[in-house]
């Protein structure tokens, strides 16, 4: 019955998010900065397809339509980006470093999950109660079931794409800005955000100062974890 239900209410946008994301991968660079953060952004996408399968959602309408909303802001931030437009601060730095040499796999990964996680969640969050008519704490489950995930999948990208201990001693650059952030962290300030946004709901215009604000303090630690150091 949870297949059935998964294969009723999530086949079509999850399936259409995937597809898309799956096409980007294939067009770019393996080296690419995006890329980078698109291969790991559709592992935790095939994830909560899996988990969705397997009945783990209490709520799969809710789990879908807060997976898929939140997707589409990274897809529309790269399409923004690939017209020529401007793309939400929070993405310029990824895209403008995307092809630095000096960057690392591991930080073009981590400055997509921060921009991603601190900018795009919490308005993920919002866009799915209005969907949805219904409160940010209704959601709460579905967030920290996702939000689980992504923290076990910020485990595997250090694992995945940082040195081994041979090249990177207690002395290396990397070591130091890499552990300046947490996605726990990233994480627990989204949430708080997403609730800041929907009792703001009804002043628009602080609102909208809010989230530019939000937007450009998420842009300004993704360009410190895209510092370029040397190898």
């Amino acid at each position: 019955m949870a297949h059935r239900e998964h294969v009723i209410t999530a086949a079509g946008p999850l399936d259409a998010v995937l597809t898309r994301m799956r096409a980007l991968g294939a067009a770019l660079p393996a080296g690419d900065g995006v890329a980078v953060f698109n291969r790991v952004y559709l592992a935790v996408t095939e994830a909560v397809g899996r988990h969705l399968d397997a009945g783990r959602f209490p709520d799969p309408r809710a789990a879908v339509t807060l997976d898929v909303r939140f997707a589409e802001r990274y897809l529309h931030a790269v399409e923004t980006a690939a017209a020529g437009r401007r793309p939400p601060a929070c993405w310029r730095p990824l895209f403008q470093f995307r092809r630095h040499p000096g960057v690392r796999p591991v930080q073009f990964a981590l400055a997509g999950v921060n921009a991603h996680i601190g900018h795009d969640l919490p308005l993920a969050v919002v866009d799915t109660c209005r969907a949805l008519g219904c409160e940010p704490v209704d959601l709460e489950d579905e967030f920290d079931q996702v939000g689980d995930l992504l923290v076990a999948l910020e485990e595997r990208v250090r694992e995945d794409l940082m040195p081994g201990p041979d090249l990177l001693q207690v002395a290396d650059p990397l070591t130091h800005l890499l552990g300046s952030w947490s996605l726990e962290r990233a994480r627990d300030a989204a949430w708080a955000a997403a609730r800041a946004l929907w009792a703001l709901r009804g002043l628009p215009e602080v609102a909208g100062e809010f989230t530019e604000r939000l937007d450009a303090a998420v842009g300004f630690a993704g360009r410190m974890l895209l510092t370029p150091l040397p190898r």
